[in-house]
């Protein structure tokens, strides 16, 4: 990608997520999937794909009262992801941030990541993947059909 993302490119990374989803993709091919649109020393679309979780727990109602459990949520439903050492502190900092972002609590990411700016964006999609796994579960339906929710909600009709 040459220059600052666009709103083609955000709305590109939202397509291929969703669309990957619905395909059945593991965390990693969608990963391999959008990694030409992350320009280096950028979060980008790590922001997008944090609104898109955001996104899938409140079309799931997941509220204070209607809660998934973060315990066991990446052994639950990011099985094909293990995490090690500070690893662990990326991929929740990426899922706590998603869910704080959902409750109107925006996080300061240029600050937060700045060290690891570069990875921000895997790892936000692991999250992203992971949340809408389990929103989807919490409301007994598929991951693809929570993506096609999401997909319309952005005005995508046909993520494929």
């Amino acid at each position: 990608m040459a220059g600052p993302p666009t709103e083609e490119d955000r709305t590109e990374a939202i397509r291929r997520l969703l669309s990957g989803l619905e395909r059945g993709f593991d965390a990693h091919e969608l990963a391999a999937a959008v990694a030409d649109l992350h320009p280096k020393n950028n979060t980008f679309p790590g922001e997008v794909f944090m609104e898109i979780a955001a996104d899938a727990l409140e079309i799931a109602g997941i509220s204070r009262d209607a809660s998934i459990p973060y315990e066991g949520l990446r052994e639950a439903h990011l099985p094909e992801c293990s995490f090690r050492g500070r690893e662990n502190r990326k991929i929740q900092y990426a899922i706590l941030t998603s869910a704080a972002f959902r409750a109107g609590l925006t996080p300061d990411l240029l600050d937060e990541v700045a060290y690891w700016n570069d990875d921000y964006w895997r790892y936000a999609l692991f999250a992203t993947v992971g949340l809408i796994r389990a929103a989807a579960a919490r409301q007994a339906i598929s991951a693809a059909q929570l993506a096609r929710q999401i997909a319309e909600r952005h005005g995508i009709t046909d993520p494929s």
